[in-house]
Protein backbone atom coordinates (compact mmCIF):
# COMPACT_ATOMS: atom_id res chain seq x y z
CA UNK A 1 0.00 0.00 0.00
CA UNK A 2 3.04 2.43 0.92
CA UNK A 3 4.10 1.87 -2.34
CA UNK A 4 0.80 2.67 -4.42
CA UNK A 5 0.90 5.61 -2.21
CA UNK A 6 4.37 6.74 -3.54
CA UNK A 7 3.66 5.78 -7.08
CA UNK A 8 0.68 8.13 -6.53
CA UNK A 9 2.37 11.15 -5.34
CA UNK A 10 5.02 11.31 -7.87
CA UNK A 11 3.06 10.78 -10.85
CA UNK A 12 1.04 13.69 -9.35
CA UNK A 13 4.38 15.76 -8.72
CA UNK A 14 4.94 14.98 -12.52
CA UNK A 15 2.24 16.18 -13.77
CA UNK A 16 2.49 19.39 -12.05
CA UNK A 17 5.78 19.66 -12.99
CA UNK A 18 4.63 18.72 -16.95
CA UNK A 19 1.74 21.54 -16.58
CA UNK A 20 3.87 24.32 -15.34
CA UNK A 21 7.09 23.38 -18.16
CA UNK A 22 3.77 23.62 -21.07
CA UNK A 23 2.51 26.17 -19.82
CA UNK A 24 6.24 28.38 -19.73
CA UNK A 25 6.32 27.27 -23.15
CA UNK A 26 3.49 28.92 -24.20
CA UNK A 27 4.43 32.36 -22.55
CA UNK A 28 4.64 34.96 -25.01
CA UNK A 29 7.86 35.50 -27.42
CA UNK A 30 9.27 38.20 -25.73
CA UNK A 31 9.48 39.94 -21.96
CA UNK A 32 9.11 43.47 -20.55
CA UNK A 33 12.49 45.19 -21.08
CA UNK A 34 14.14 43.44 -24.14
CA UNK A 35 15.53 45.08 -26.86
CA UNK A 36 14.74 44.10 -30.47
CA UNK A 37 14.91 44.57 -33.79
CA UNK A 38 12.02 45.35 -36.36
CA UNK A 39 12.00 43.19 -39.33
CA UNK A 40 9.16 41.63 -41.05
CA UNK A 41 9.35 37.80 -42.38
CA UNK A 42 7.45 39.23 -45.91
CA UNK A 43 8.87 39.98 -48.66
CA UNK A 44 9.12 43.59 -47.60
CA UNK A 45 11.09 43.45 -44.58
CA UNK A 46 9.58 47.28 -42.91
CA UNK A 47 7.42 46.77 -39.97
CA UNK A 48 3.92 48.09 -39.41
CA UNK A 49 3.45 49.60 -36.18
CA UNK A 50 -0.09 49.92 -35.51
CA UNK A 51 -1.71 52.60 -32.96
CA UNK A 52 -3.62 49.96 -31.27
CA UNK A 53 -3.60 45.89 -30.38
CA UNK A 54 -7.26 45.70 -31.70
CA UNK A 55 -6.37 46.88 -35.06
CA UNK A 56 -3.17 45.28 -35.15
CA UNK A 57 -5.12 41.55 -34.72
CA UNK A 58 -7.95 42.80 -36.83
CA UNK A 59 -4.97 43.34 -39.67
CA UNK A 60 -3.04 40.00 -38.94
CA UNK A 61 -6.92 38.08 -39.28
CA UNK A 62 -7.52 39.77 -42.78
CA UNK A 63 -10.30 42.15 -41.32
CA UNK A 64 -9.01 46.04 -42.54
CA UNK A 65 -9.60 48.67 -44.58
CA UNK A 66 -6.54 50.00 -46.88
CA UNK A 67 -7.88 53.65 -44.95
CA UNK A 68 -7.19 51.97 -41.19
CA UNK A 69 -3.89 50.63 -42.44
CA UNK A 70 -2.53 54.06 -43.95
CA UNK A 71 -4.12 56.20 -40.77
CA UNK A 72 -3.03 54.02 -37.96
CA UNK A 73 0.50 52.54 -38.77
CA UNK A 74 3.61 53.60 -38.50
CA UNK A 75 5.86 52.12 -41.35
CA UNK A 76 8.81 51.18 -39.35
CA UNK A 77 12.08 51.11 -42.14
CA UNK A 78 13.43 46.89 -41.40
CA UNK A 79 16.44 47.14 -38.30
CA UNK A 80 14.50 49.57 -36.28
CA UNK A 81 15.46 48.93 -32.75
CA UNK A 82 12.70 49.09 -29.96
CA UNK A 83 12.04 48.71 -26.39
CA UNK A 84 9.77 46.07 -25.45
CA UNK A 85 6.78 47.01 -22.84
CA UNK A 86 3.93 44.70 -23.06
CA UNK A 87 3.40 41.29 -24.47
CA UNK A 88 -0.13 39.93 -24.64
CA UNK A 89 0.26 36.24 -25.77
CA UNK A 90 -1.24 34.51 -28.53
CA UNK A 91 -4.06 36.86 -29.40
CA UNK A 92 -3.10 36.97 -32.99
CA UNK A 93 -4.61 34.89 -35.37
CA UNK A 94 -3.33 35.38 -38.85
CA UNK A 95 -5.47 34.84 -41.84
CA UNK A 96 -2.87 33.05 -43.97
CA UNK A 97 -0.81 31.32 -41.99
CA UNK A 98 -1.57 28.72 -39.78
CA UNK A 99 -1.00 28.93 -36.07
CA UNK A 100 -1.22 32.09 -33.30
CA UNK A 101 1.23 34.74 -32.99
CA UNK A 102 1.68 37.35 -29.48
CA UNK A 103 0.96 41.33 -29.55
CA UNK A 104 3.73 43.38 -28.55
CA UNK A 105 3.92 46.73 -27.24
CA UNK A 106 6.61 48.48 -27.86
CA UNK A 107 8.56 52.24 -27.66
CA UNK A 108 10.75 52.75 -30.85
CA UNK A 109 14.14 53.24 -29.80
CA UNK A 110 15.37 54.60 -33.24
CA UNK A 111 14.96 56.24 -36.71
CA UNK A 112 12.83 58.56 -37.91
CA UNK A 113 9.77 57.44 -35.73
CA UNK A 114 11.60 57.35 -32.29
CA UNK A 115 9.79 57.95 -28.80
CA UNK A 116 7.26 56.67 -30.72
CA UNK A 117 4.74 53.92 -29.15
CA UNK A 118 2.70 51.17 -31.22
CA UNK A 119 1.91 47.44 -31.59
CA UNK A 120 3.59 44.82 -33.74
CA UNK A 121 3.09 41.35 -34.28
CA UNK A 122 5.75 38.50 -32.45
CA UNK A 123 6.94 37.05 -35.80
CA UNK A 124 8.39 41.15 -36.55
CA UNK A 125 10.44 40.97 -33.45
CA UNK A 126 13.93 39.45 -33.53
CA UNK A 127 15.99 39.51 -29.94
CA UNK A 128 19.36 41.80 -29.23
CA UNK A 129 21.43 39.04 -27.40
CA UNK A 130 22.78 40.41 -24.24
CA UNK A 131 20.23 43.59 -24.37
CA UNK A 132 17.82 44.27 -22.17
CA UNK A 133 16.43 47.38 -20.04
CA UNK A 134 16.77 47.67 -16.76
CA UNK A 135 13.96 50.84 -17.32
CA UNK A 136 11.77 50.19 -20.42
CA UNK A 137 11.26 53.65 -21.63
CA UNK A 138 14.83 54.32 -22.44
Amino acid sequence: MQGLRSFAFGLAALLIIASIVQSAALACATARGKRVELTSQSLDPDVFVWDSMARLINYQAGKYLTADVLHHTLLAPAGTRAVVLICRDRVVHPRFIDGVADAVGVRLLSGQYRGQYGWVVSEDLHMLFGASSTHPLH
